[in-house]
Order: C-alpha cells, then structure tokens, then sequence
C-alpha cells in the first residue's frame, strides 16, 4: 500500500488497498500495523519519552500501561483542556475508508469468482465429453487386441499340431527305418539253430561292440514281445513262431557268446589295470541283464575271495596259533586289525569301480555284501561255536563266559566295520541289517545263555569256596579248642564275594545293553539278569545266616549236656564245669560270629540295592511296571535272608540270656543279700554275680552293637531287656533277703540299670527303674509297706511276690497285715 504523506490529513485522502497485499503469507498484523503506523507515531514518541523519564519527572507507568501520575503533576494536568488522544479522529476515518475499500474488494473477487466458476464448468463439460468419445476408441482397440490375440494362439496352435504331427512322422519314420534295419538283422538270426557263420559283419566286427550288444538286445526283447503275445492266437501263426523262437536261440547263443567275449576282454584288462579298457566294456556289459553279470563277475574274482591263504591268515590273525585258546582281549586286537585291513582294501577298489562301472554303487553293494557274507562270515563262524546249554564247557576251558565275551567283542568289533563300510560306501545295501543277521542265531539265545553262564559262575564259586574252607579247616583245627572250633568251622558271609557277584552282573548288563536295541526287549533282558543276581545274594547270604544259626545251634547243644551233669559227683561235677566253660566259649563265639554274618549280610543287601539304583533302574524306566516288578522281586528274595536273620537273633537272645543264667547261678550265692547281722559294716558294692554279669553282656554285645544298626539294633535290644529283666526278676525269687540284702539288691539293679541305659529302649529304662522301688520291700519296716506302692500300683503284684521273700515274712505276719491292703486296694 502507498504511502501517505504525514502532512496530509487522513480523512482527505482516500486509503489504496491492494488485492494483491491478500496474497501469500497473509497477516492482519502487518495490514493493520500499515494502516494505523502513518498516524502512531508522535504517540509512540510520547510514551517512549515517558517511560525514560520516569522518576524524575514524577511520573510512573503501570504494568497494565496506564500512568500513574505524582501529587503535583496530577493537579497540573487537571488545569489542561487538550485531549489525551488526539489521533482517534483520525483512525476511526481511516477505519471507515478501509472498510468500504475491503467491500468493493469483496465485490470485485466473487465478480472474478463467479467468472472462473462458469469457465471451469464449461472445461469440464468439454473435458467429460472428450473422455467420454476416448473410452468408446479404447474399447474398440481393446476388441481388436482380443481378436488378434485369439488369432495369432488359433495360428500358435495349428503351428504345434503341424509340428507334433511332423515330429511323430519322423519319429515313426526313424522307428520303421529302424524296423527295418533291425528286420534285417532278425532275418540272419533266423536261419538254422546254431548257425551263426552268415551274420552281418556288425556282430563280427570289434571295433563295433557296443553297436552289435544294442542291436542284439533290441532284436531279443521285440522277438520275445512277439512270441509272448503271439502265444495264445490261432494255430495259423504256429510257423511263424517257430521261425521267432530260433532267432530268440540264436540270439540267446550270440548274447551269451558276446558277454563271455566282453567279461574275457574286461578280465584281461582287469589284469593290465587299464581302466579305460574295463570302463568300456563295463559299460557295454550294462545292457545284459543291467550289468549284473559283469558286477558279479567282478566281485568274485577279487583276490580276497578266492585266494585260500587269505582266510587262512584271517584265521591266524584273530584265533592266534592252532591248539591255542585265544582270549578276548587278543581276538579284539585280531579282529581291529583284520577289519581294518578289510576296510582298506574295499576302499581302494571303490576308487576302481568309480572309475570303471557307470553304476558304482550297485557294485558297491555286490562288494560290501560278499565281504559280511562271505569272508566276515567263514571267520565268525571259526571264532563263535555256540556251546551247549546241557552240557557246557567247564570253568577250566573258560565256561559260557568265554563264549559271551567273545561274542560281545565279534559283535562290537563288527558293528564298528560295518559303520566304517557305509562310510566307504555300499550303495542301498543295508548293511547294518545284513551285520545283524550274522548274529541272528546267536543273538536268539542270548538271554539263556547270559543266564547259564551266571548259575556256573556262581556254582563254581561256592565250590571254589567250599575247598577253601574245608582246606582252612583241616590245617587250623590242630591247637584249636572245641569250643572255638565250633563257631570258625562255618565258613562265613563275604561281602568281597558278594562284590565279585555284582561285578559279573554288571558285565551280563553291558553285553545285554549291546545286543538287545528296543527298549522292551533290553528291559526283559535286563530283568532276567537282575533276578540271577538277587538269587544269587539271597541264597549265599541266607546259607551264610544258617551256618551262623548252625553255630548257634550246636553251642545250645554243648549247653544242654552241662546241664545234664550238674548233680553228679564232685569229680563229674568239675568236669560239667569245664563243660560249661566250653558251652559259653562256644556260645560267646557263635553269638560274634552271627552278628558278624548279619552285619556283612546288610552290607551286601545294600550292596545290590545301590548297583540297582544306580544301573538297573534307569535301564526297567522305559517299560512300564519292569521297574515295580524288579523292586517286588529284590523284597521277595531278601525275605529268606531277613526270616534267617530274625531267627538267628532270637536264638542269640537264648545263648546270652542262657550264659546270664549260668552265671547267676554260679557266682550268686545265698550271703549276698542276707549278710549276717554281725556288727559289721554292710557291703555296698554289687554283688560277684552281677558284676559277672554285666562284665560278659558288655563283652558279647560289644559286637552287635558294632553290627547291627536301625531298627534291627532297637529291636534286638529291647528284646534281650526284657528278657533280661523277666531273668532276673525269676533269679531273685530263689533267695531271702534281710534289710542289708535289700540294699545289696538295689545297689544290683542300679548296676543292671546303668547298663541297659546303654540300649536306648525307653521301656526297658522304666523297668528297671521299678524294679530300683520295688526293692524297697526289703528295707523298710513292714509297717511302712503299705506306702511304698501309693504312686506305683502297676508293680504291686510283683511286690507280693517279693515281700514273700522277706526273712520276717512270717514272723512279722506279714501276710495277715497286708491282705487287707491288697483286698482294699483291689
């Protein structure tokens, strides 16, 4: 906008407003700011001159922009008339000016606007009708297209069949050219039976092989087709039968007669190791029967299946000398040596038949097979004679385990050849299943076998045993005391032997887990193996146990004899003494020896349980209820050993209980609880026999303390305290007591009491505890009897029994006094 004079007023001169000051980047701002700045500035002036003198002129400014004047200057400003904004005339003119100029531009642009709008909408019409009359050509060249395209397939099409006809024409002209030619050729063969001199020189020419064998095999297969389709016809094509079927000898004769001239040829160069000689007739021999003849024919003449000496150093490599027994540890070194030469030697005629043969995996196979068959076979058959289950070789020729071992190490040994041939290449032959069925019929009777093999084991080592004992027994017997002799002389559990037991099923399981590869199949084996082993265990340590109890056994029987002798004379008195020395020697012994066999006993049994734990288990896993059955089966067999076990330690319980007694009945003497009231000062030690007593029950539980251990230890225990203490209450029955003998008593049972302490069984601590106050019947007055059971009623009828043997029992009336008690408290 143009600029107005700042001499000229604004209401004189009309305000310039372009349209194009519209245009762009619009701002009411800067229009504004052009139209109100001509008149603004000696105002702006004005306020720019009053905010820097503020202060000093008296004045302020607000924030809001209005002034605050002082005292003084507002009293002046009062006087003034002037107005405080002199331009407001002047802008509302130009505000006025501006919008009638802004409403003749409006006029002016919707004038321009309707204008545009009419030509835009006669364009458009010319536009729509334009594309209308294009859409109508398009579709018309779009038909031309089609009709075009239909045309030039149409011609495509005729073009093919044209050339499908003219290639099926020369394909049949070729074929009866070919007819003809070979037409020819059957003609010649169709002459005479054998006579072969008049053929065309094709089938003679050397130098033309490959031609004659394709002509031939073309002439043998369409002569064979017609006879086999001409055989059910009329009678009328009988000659010309005849005549097919001569040229089908002929032609036979001339094949055999040219596959035996190329095999000649090929065996000559074979010898010559021209590989490029054999490669040709190789492949000329591929058109008869596939090649398979010549294969064949190659296979069989390698050196290693025809050369005798061959099998023969096999043989010796694996077997050792003849007449020698070889070992396994030898036959593995044989046969890794042997198969590696094998593997050798198949590998370097691969890179032969690679070379020579247009289907080297077929002769691969061929080779590979021969060599399981045939050379593998003839020395597994030298090496594993299966043995007879009914009568098998003796330990000293190595028993069925011999057998086993070897056949483990022929069987690995073979799998590992067999890997190392599918490496080399064998083609499609399965070569691990051709390796399986070399062992088919060894493998069928492996389970019994392995079984067989652990009952002569085990036999061979209770023989083995036996002599060793009988050997110990004859040499060690001299300067040995019956008493002794009598526990030593059975031979006793060892948990080495037990050991060697679990060794031989650990080598039964690892030949088990190498023959057998389904699952079920190795469980089922796994089993019967297993069960070997635990019948094995509980019939060797449930027989150790009985020779224990035998021992046990025989010392009772030493025992009732001295029994019998007591109330002899004096001279067979001391020798039922000396007897009885011996029966207690005999019987501590027997009692050691059995708790050494029940200690060796549960450390066998724990021996088997974590070799079951540790291999078995994970092996029975895979096949449901295997693993149930094999734990049933472990508790069944062990139940002989553990009904052996209990009886053998009851019957300890009877040999010590029976030495107790003995020694009560020896050392105890009528004095030691009814000393005699001489002034002298009472003894308060035990008496002889208790000490006795104790001294060999802390001898002779020494061991089975050290043996047995949990709920055996417990048990056998307690049992032995309550027998211990029904004895002794029966003992004390025999004698009176005075006062001084009840304390000698009390100090007994204290002494009995701090010894079974040593059992841990609650129940025994408490009867001897009662049995410490039922002695008190002896020491105090018989007035004060009736006191001592107020807080123990449960000893009351033991208590009757004792105050019998007081010594004032009668005189005191005891009787009388305390039935009124006893009924009262009834």
């Amino acid at each position: 906008m143009p600029e107005r004079s700042k001499s000229t007023s604004a209401s004189n001169l009309p305000l310039i407003l372009d349209i194009d000051d519209f245009k762009g980047d619009f701002s009411f701002d800067a229009l504004y700011g052009n139209l109100v700045n001509e008149l603004l500035p000696s105002f702006q002036e004005e306020v720019a001159d009053s905010a820097d003198g503020h202060g000093i002129g008296g004045t302020d400014v607000l924030s809001n922009g209005h002034v605050r004047a002082s005292s003084d200057a507002a009293k002046f400003a009062q006087g003034l008339s002037s107005p405080l904004f002199p331009e407001v005339d002047a802008l509302l003119s130009l505000f006025k000016d501006s919008c009638k100029e802004l409403i003749d531009l409006r006029k002016q642009i919707d004038g321009r606007l309707y204008n545009l709008k009419k030509e835009v909408s006669t364009q458009d019409a010319k536009h729509r009708k334009t594309l209308t009359e294009l859409e109508k050509g398009v579709d018309g060249l779009f038909d031309s297209f089609a009709r075009l395209d239909s045309r030039i397939s149409s011609v495509g099409q005729t073009a093919a069949k044209i050339g499908d006809h003219l290639q099926s024409a020369d394909a049949q002209r070729e074929t009866a050219s070919q007819t003809i030619e070979l037409m020819k050729y059957l003609m010649e063969f169709n002459s005479s039976p054998g006579d072969l001199m008049e053929l065309s020189p094709l089938f003679s020419d050397d130098s033309r092989v490959a031609e004659a064998a394709s002509v031939a095999q073309k002439l043998r297969s369409f002569a064979e087709e017609d006879i086999s389709r001409t055989v059910p016809s009329v009678v009328g094509s009988a000659t010309a039968s005849r005549g097919l079927e001569v040229a089908v000898a002929n032609l036979q004769e001339y094949c055999n007669e040219l596959e035996n001239r190329l095999l000649a040829r090929f065996d000559a160069a074979s010898q010559r190791r021209e590989l490029s000689t054999m490669s040709e007739c190789a492949k000329i021999l591929s058109q008869f029967n596939r090649g398979t003849s010549a294969m064949q024919h190659y296979v069989a003449t390698r050196p290693m299946f025809i050369d005798v000496e061959v099998m023969n150093s096999d043989t010796r490599l694996v077997l050792g000398d003849q007449g020698s027994q070889a070992s396994p540890s030898n036959v593995a070194r044989g046969l890794s040596s042997l198969y590696k030469e094998i593997t050798d030697t198949v590998r370097k005629e691969a890179a032969t038949i690679m070379a020579v043969f247009p289907s080297p995996n077929d002769v691969m196979s061929i080779l590979v097979q021969r060599v399981l068959e045939q050379r593998v076979t003839a020395l597994l058959d030298k090496l594993l004679v299966k043995p007879s289950l009914v009568n098998p070789p003796t330990m000293e020729e190595g028993g069925l385990l011999l057998y086993l071992r070897m056949l483990a190490v022929a069987y690995e040994k073979t799998q590992e050849l067999a890997r190392e041939l599918r490496a080399v290449g064998c083609g499609d032959l399965d070569v691990e299943g051709l390796t399986e069925s070399l062992f088919s019929a060894h493998k069928d009777e492996y389970p019994e076998h392995e079984q067989a093999s652990l009952r002569q084991l085990y036999h061979a080592k209770l023989e083995e045993l036996r002599a060793e004992s009988q050997n110990s027994e004859s040499s060690g017997t001299i300067g040995r005391s019956k008493g002794a002799s009598v526990a030593s002389s059975h031979q006793q559990i060892s948990v080495a032997v037990v050991t060697e037991f679990v060794r031989w099923n650990e080598e039964a399981i690892s030949r088990c887990t190498l023959f057998s590869s389904q699952p079920a199949i190795l469980a089922a084996n796994v089993k019967a193996v297993f069960t070997c082993l635990l019948d094995q265990v509980s019939q060797y340590i449930t027989d150790g146990l009985e020779r224990a109890r035998d021992s046990l056994t025989e010392a009772a029987a030493l025992r009732e004899r001295f029994v019998l002798g007591t109330n002899l004379s004096r001279r067979v008195a001391a020798a039922a003494a000396s007897a009885a020395e011996a029966a207690a020697a005999a019987g501590e012994s027997s009692f050691r020896s059995f708790m050494v066999a029940v200690q060796r006993c549960g450390s066998s049994v724990a021996i088997v349980q974590q070799y079951f734990a540790n291999s078995i288990s994970r092996l029975l896993l895979p096949v449901d209820g295997a693993h149930a059955a094999s734990c049933e089966e472990m508790a069944t067999a062990m139940s002989s050993a553990e009904g052996a076990a209990y009886k053998g330690l009851q019957q300890c319980i009877e040999t010590v209980m029976a030495e107790v007694e003995r020694l009560l009945s020896a050392e105890q003497k009528a004095t030691d609880y009814h000393s005699p009231d001489d002034g002298t000062a009472p003894d308060h030690r035990p008496t002889n026999a208790c000490t006795r007593v104790v001294a060999y029950l802390s001898r002779v539980l020494e061991a089975a303390f050290t043996s047995l251990e949990g709920l055996n230890k417990q048990s056998f225990l307690a049992e032995l305290g309550n027998r211990l203490h029904k004895g002794l209450l029966n003992h004390w029955q025999k004698f009176t007591f005075n006062p001084s003998g009840g304390l000698r008593l009390k100090r007994d049972i204290t002494e009995y009491g701090e010894f079974v302490r040593s059992f841990n069984a609650p129940s025994v601590d408490e009867k001897f505890e009662l049995l410490g106050i039922l002695a008190n019947v002896f020491i105090v007055a018989p007035e004060s009897l009736s006191t001592l059971f107020e807080g123990t009623p449960s000893i009351r009828k033991d208590a009757q029994r004792f105050i019998q043997l007081r010594e004032d029992y009668k005189s005191a009336k005891l009787a009388s006094r305390l039935s009124s008690l006893w009924s009262s408290s009834g």
